[in-house]
C-alpha cells in the first residue's frame, strides 16, 4: 500500500471505511458530503488517502477487533508519513471514547454518534495543534439530514426518519450510544425524498432504529403509515423500502399503507430475535411468538407476494433447547424470505451480559448451524416458487461478485430478492438500436433458477426501460444532496398515484 501527503496546491483526499447496518452505511454518506463540502476528494484505485475515516459499529464482540487489528496495519503507513490522519467515528467511538487514542495513539481525530458534523473543524484543528482530538457529545447536535451528502448509489438512496431508540433490549448496546429517538417533521423527509428523486433515484430507503415507531415524538401513532402513503405521491419515486419495525410497534394501517400505496415494495423485514417467549421476555422484546405470527398472517392476507426477512439472535444466554426448537417452529411458520442470523454476542454494558446461563460456545454453534440448514432449505423452497415468473429487477453495481465471469448482470426484484440475469449485448434480443442495459435501468426477466440466496434469469429479457438514475449512472456522476431544514407538522394524504409501477436492520 503506497502513500503520499498531498502537495500544496493539491487538494487532501479521504477514504471513509464502514462497517455495521445501514444506518452506518448512510453515516458514512454524511461524512463523505461533509468532507467534499471542505474541500477534500476522494482516492481512486489503490491511492492511499491523506484522511482515513473509520464508521464503527458496536453490535457484535469482533467490531472491537476489527477496527484496532486495521489501525494496527496503518501504524507503519502513519509513522512513514506522519502527515496522513486517521479519524475514528460512529457506535464504537461513542462507547470507548478516549480509550482509542490510548490503545492507538497514531489516531488524530475521534467523533461520536451525535456529532458527525465537527468532523471537519476536529481534522483541521488536530492538524494545526498537532494532538489528538477526541469529541463525543451525549445528545445529538444537529439531525444528519441537515448535513451534505455524498450518496454512494445513482438509482437507490437511504433517507433517515429517525434516530435513536427508545427500546431497552437486554442484548443491544445501540440507544445508549444513539441516545432516546429523535422523529425529523415529515416535510423534511418528504423534501429530501423529492431531491433525491429529481437527481434521477428511483427507489428510497425509509430509514430508523424502530422505523414503526416513528410520530412518538409529536404524538401521532399512525404517521408512519401516513408518511408511506404520503410517499406514494411522489412522482417518478417507483420504490419505497423501510428497515426496520419493531413486531410490538407494528400496526395494521402500516399495512394496509404498504397494500393501498403502489410504489411501496411488498416487502418486509421484521426482526424475530427469537421463537421463545421465554427468551424474548428476557431480551425485553415486548411481543411474543403467537403476535408476531399474526402479523406475518396479516402481511401475506394483504400482500400475498409478500417476502418477509427477519433476524434470529442463537445462544441468548440461558437459551435452551425447548427455546431453540420454539424459533425452528416460528421459521417454519413464517417461511422467510432471508435471514440476518447471529450467535450471541456478549457486548459489555448490555444486562444480557451479567446474565447467568451463558450457552456453552458449542453448544451455540451446534444450533447456529441447525438453524442455517432450517433456514437454507425454506429460503430455497420459497425461491423455486418463483422459477417461470416473470419479475422486475432494479439493476444495480456490485451485487454480483461473478457477474463478470458469468456474462450476468445483477439487482433487485421489488420483493427485494437478488437476481442474475443474462446481460444483453447492444443490438441483441431487444431489437436492432437497442441500448446496453445500464445501472440504475429497470428490466423485466423470467426466472430460470432458483437458489437459497438468489435468482438466475439467463433467458432473453421479456423487456428493458432506460431511466433517468441509468442516465446519471452512464455520465458518471455521483448523486449529492445538500441538508434538508425546511418541514411540515403533519403528513396529509397523498395525491393519486399516476403510474403503478428488502438488509440488515437498524439496532438488531
Amino acid at each position: 500500500m503506497t502513500a503520499r501527503a498531498s502537495a500544496p496546491d493539491q487538494p487532501r483526499t479521504y477514504q471513509v471505511r464502514t462497517y455495521g447496518c445501514q444506518m452506518n452505511a448512510h453515516d458514512s454518506e454524511r461524512i463523505s458530503g461533509l468532507l467534499e463540502t471542505a474541500g477534500y476528494v476522494p482516492v481512486t484505485g489503490d491511492e492511499q488517502a491523506d484522511v482515513v475515516v473509520f464508521n464503527t459499529c458496536a453490535v457484535r464482540e469482533n467490531a472491537d477487533n476489527r477496527l484496532y487489528g486495521n489501525l494496527g496495519h496503518l501504524h507503519p503507513v502513519k509513522k512513514a508519513h506522519p502527515d496522513m490522519q486517521i479519524a475514528v467515528g460512529g457506535c464504537l467511538a461513542q462507547k470507548d471514547r478516549g480509550e482509542i487514542v490510548k490503545r492507538a495513539p497514531w489516531v488524530d481525530v475521534v467523533f461520536g454518534t451525535h456529532n458527525i458534523g465537527s468532523l471537519p473543524t476536529l481534522l483541521e484543528r488536530a492538524r494545526h495543534n498537532a494532538a489528538a482530538e477526541v469529541e463525543i457529545l451525549e445528545a445529538l447536535e444537529v439531525f444528519p439530514s441537515t448535513l451534505p451528502t455524498r450518496r454512494e448509489s445513482t438509482y437507490a438512496g437511504w433517507v433517515s426518519i429517525s434516530v435513536g431508540c427508545n427500546n431497552t433490549c437486554t442484548f443491544c448496546i445501540v440507544p445508549s450510544l444513539r441516545g432516546k429517538e429523535k422523529d425529523r417533521r415529515p416535510g423534511e423527509i418528504l423534501a429530501e425524498v423529492e431531491a433525491l428523486v429529481a437527481e434521477g433515484i428511483l427507489e428510497v430507503t425509509l430509514l430508523g432504529q424502530n422505523v414503526n415507531t416513528y410520530g412518538v415524538e409529536f404524538g401521532d401513532r399512525f404517521a408512519f403509515g401516513k408518511l408511506l402513503r404520503s410517499c406514494g405521491g411522489i412522482e417518478g419515486l417507483e420504490r419505497v423500502r423501510f428497515t426496520s419495525p419493531h413486531p410490538a410497534a407494528f400496526t395494521d394501517d402500516v399495512i394496509a399503507a404498504m397494500a393501498e400505496t403502489p410504489n411501496v415494495c411488498h416487502q418486509l423485514h421484521m426482526p424475530l430475535q427469537s421463537g421463545s417467549d421465554r427468551v424474548l421476555k428476557a431480551m425485553r422484546r415486548s411481543y411474543r411468538a403467537e403476535r408476531y405470527l399474526g402479523i406475518i398472517d396479516r402481511v401475506r392476507a394483504a400482500m400475498p407476494d409478500a417476502a418477509i426477512t427477519t433476524d434470529i439472535i442463537v445462544g441468548f444466554p440461558g437459551e435452551t433447547e425447548e427455546d431453540f426448537q420454539g424459533t425452528l417452529d416460528v421459521v417454519r411458520q413464517a417461511r422467510f424470505a432471508s435471514a440476518f442470523t447471529f450467535q450471541y454476542s456478549k457486548r459489555p454494558g448490555t444486562p444480557a451480559a451479567t446474565m447467568d446461563e451463558q450457552v456453552p460456545k458449542e453448544v451455540v454453534q451446534d444450533r447456529y448451524d441447525r438453524l442455517i440448514a432450517c433456514l437454507e432449505e425454506i429460503t430455497w423452497a420459497e425461491n423455486k416458487k418463483l422459477v417461470g415468473q416473470t419479475v422486475e429487477v432494479l439493476v444495480a453495481t456490485g451485487e454480483g461478485r461473478k457477474d463478470e465471469a458469468t456474462g450476468r448482470m445483477s439487482g433487485r426484484a421489488r420483493d427485494g430478492r437478488l437476481v442474475h440475469f443474462a446481460a444483453p449485448a447492444a443490438n441483441d434480443q431487444l431489437g436492432v438500436g437497442a441500448p446496453d442495459v445500464r445501472p440504475g435501468d429497470i428490466v423485466h426477466t423470467t426466472v430460470t433458477y432458483a437458489a437459497p440466496h438468489h435468482l438466475n434469469a439467463d433467458g432473453p429479457l421479456v423487456s428493458h426501460r432506460r431511466t433517468r438514475a441509468g442516465d446519471v449512472w452512464e455520465a458518471g456522476h455521483a448523486v449529492r444532496t445538500k441538508g434538508v431544514s425546511l418541514g411540515l407538522p403533519t403528513v396529509g394524504a397523498p395525491a393519486p398515484a399516476s403510474t403503478p409501477t428488502a438488509a440488515a436492520c437498524g439496532c438488531d
